[in-house]
């Protein structure tokens, strides 16, 4: 398995045997073969001839565009899909009987956990934190109390988890230095260093399992606890919901190593928000797939285990094993 991330303005990209080759101002200046690849990431102007993405399509390689500056989702390539029509016809389906309240309620109440894992943690490194992060996990601890009541309704399910969200994030602002500005979650765009990080790895991760959805033949847009809205991937949003606290933590750890400090981001400039600078997003992308490694094959089981409740428990054949 493997990532290539492509981030360098006025690239050309051409197809080499078995190889993508790079050129810049006419020289050749690298090539990557293309069999060990799962997924390509190219980010900003880049310049590529049809037959790389024949290629990459033929080769089941899954490419994801990014504009330069703002790391905004553009678009993603696959080559063929999943073929298994009965399992979208079950998704639809199970979004229409009691399946997604069951399924809603599991994604709560991993996600509250998460979140309180996360406080207890940053309370074991940093003891000067400590009443901070224990009055934030004596509020998951009720709330997840609460979850274990029968009967709980959507609305209520929803209330729990916002209530939860705001307790997390008045903690885990806490943990970084005031000098970061960052007092609260904010997005579109983000307004501080660490909105900007936790910003590029929800949108990675959130792709990344769009593209396990798509490969295996769910429809991406058919959520079960997250609402139908237009031109969003609602599954992928529901799948996403436990990990937001794993990607919080690699968030947390790397400003906490400072690997990354305010001189590494863009603020305002051309642009409102703040952002990752280029030089610098060339040391974020290793630390993520490093971090990925590990975490990615579990929503890879996440998004196989729901196919198969989805099919009642029958079995997927899934592309690689063909």
């Amino acid at each position: 398995m493997g990532t290539l991330y492509i981030d360098r303005k006025e690239l050309h990209i051409k197809l080499d045997g078995d190889a993508l080759a790079f050129y810049a101002n006419g020289e050749r200046e690298g090539m990557v073969p293309i069999n060990p690849l799962d997924r390509v990431i190219m980010v900003g102007n880049i310049t590529l001839e049809t037959s790389v993405l024949n290629r990459l399509a033929g080769n089941d390689i899954s490419v994801l565009f990014l504009s330069g500056k703002r790391n905004r989702f553009c678009g993603m390539l696959h080559g063929k899909l999943h073929n298994n029509g009965i399992l979208r016809v079950k998704q639809y389906e199970k979004s229409l009987s009691s399946f997604p309240m069951d399924l809603a309620f599991e994604i709560v109440k991993r996600k509250v956990e998460g979140q309180r894992d996360i406080v207890l943690y940053i309370r074991e490194q940093r003891p000067d934190l400590r009443l901070e992060m224990t009055e934030a996990s004596q509020v998951f601890e009720r709330i997840l109390e609460e979850l274990r009541k029968p009967d709980i309704g959507i609305d209520s399910l929803r209330g729990f988890e916002g209530g939860a969200s705001a307790s997390y994030f008045r903690a885990f602002t806490d943990a970084f230095p005031d000098s970061l500005g960052f007092n609260k979650r904010n997005r579109r765009p983000p307004e501080d260093p660490v909105n900007a990080v936790l910003s590029l790895c929800y949108t990675l991760v959130h792709f990344d399992i769009v593209r396990e959805i798509e490969v295996i033949g769910l429809d991406p847009v058919i959520g079960f606890y997250h609402q139908f809205d237009y031109g969003r991937e609602s599954l992928a949003c529901d799948l996403i919901e436990p990990y937001r606290p794993m990607v919080d933590r690699f968030v947390w750890e790397i400003f906490r190593e400072r690997a990354f400090t305010g001189r590494d981001f863009a603020m305002n400039d051309e642009r409102p928000g703040c952002y990752l600078k280029k030089e610098s997003r060339k040391r974020f992308y290793p630390m993520y797939e490093e971090w990925v490694t590990h975490t990615r094959p579990l929503w890879v089981e996440d998004v196989r285990g729901l196919a198969r409740r989805i099919m009642d428990g029958q079995d997927i054949v899934y592309k690689s094993d063909r």
